[in-house]
């Protein structure tokens, strides 16, 4: 993927999963990238673990915090004269029954999974109409297609990353820059065990929910994001099968609902056999 090399990058939630999988793969091609991530430790690893003829480099960034992200656009511009890719991709999840997330938790998931991509693109878009020239990636997920409670909140989200990418996509072609939603299904990286309330087990919800035993690899998965930016793509969505579940809810919403009550119905009384503490 030799149309990255000399690029200029930030990505933020670097730290882990798929932004340090996104790390790897963009220093891999030649890419000049800055890893963020609210721990900077975390952010440090996936820089020194990053290989190939590209530059990385470290720093904390949390994307609840608006003048902060500006400022880590207005580094990359002060030092590169540009901002080619800006990968807006920290996130994270709550599982469990919709009864039992607090006030604080809805607006936690808000504030870094909506408000984070909204700072990013505040900050780097107006920079890329300057130049007339860039790529708005934002991790959303199969859950921005198709919904499934038990991971409401999240899945609010997901929906407000895709419709935020698909709105902004109309207007930034124009303007010379791509805009892109990368959607898969259940990857393997730590927000599978993170965010679990009461009897709800992630992993087991995620692989049910899937039809799957196993979760797609995140470097995939940022070979796949290499590749669509290149194809400047409004959507990835991966692997295969889940295009033929993004493929079914549209066609099929009905029916997908009247299978999800059903999915949720299951789980909830699966995890009632087997309380799994957080």
């Amino acid at each position: 993927m030799s149309g990255f090399a000399g690029k200029q990058a930030i990505v933020t939630g670097g730290g882990s999963g798929i932004g340090a999988a996104l790390v790897r793969a963009l220093v891999a091609a030649g890419a000049d990238v800055v890893c963020t991530d609210i721990d900077a430790d975390a952010a440090g690893r996936t820089v020194a673990e990053a290989t190939g003829p590209g530059v990385a480099r470290a720093a904390r960034l949390d994307v609840t915090d608006a003048a902060a992200v500006q400022a880590a656009v207005d580094e990359v511009v002060a030092r590169a004269g540009r901002l080619d890719l800006m990968f807006n991709n920290a996130g994270i999840t709550w599982g469990g029954d919709t009864e039992t997330l607090t006030l604080d938790q809805w607006n936690a998931i808000i504030d870094i999974n909506i408000r984070g991509v909204v700072h990013g693109v505040a900050a780097a878009y107006p920079q890329m109409v300057r130049q007339g020239s860039g790529h708005i990636i934002n991790t959303a997920s199969m859950a921005g297609l198709a919904a499934a409670g038990r991971i409401t909140s999240y899945v609010m989200t997901k929906h407000a990353v895709v419709g935020l990418s698909l709105a902004l996509r109309t207007e930034a072609v124009g303007q010379g820059i791509g805009v892109l939603a990368v959607c898969p299904a259940a990857v393997e990286t730590p927000i599978l065990d993170k965010g679990w309330m009461g009897n709800f087990n992630g992993r087991e919800f995620y692989r049910a929910g899937q039809a799957s035993k196993s979760f797609y690899s995140p470097d995939r998965l940022a070979s796949d994001t290499l590749r669509a930016i290149e194809r400047n793509k409004a959507l990835l969505v991966a692997p295969r099968s889940a295009r033929a579940t993004a493929l079914f809810a549209r066609l099929f919403p009905g029916v997908l609902q009247r299978m999800s009550i059903k999915f949720v119905a299951r789980q909830r009384a699966a995890g009632s056999e087997t309380v799994v503490g957080r």
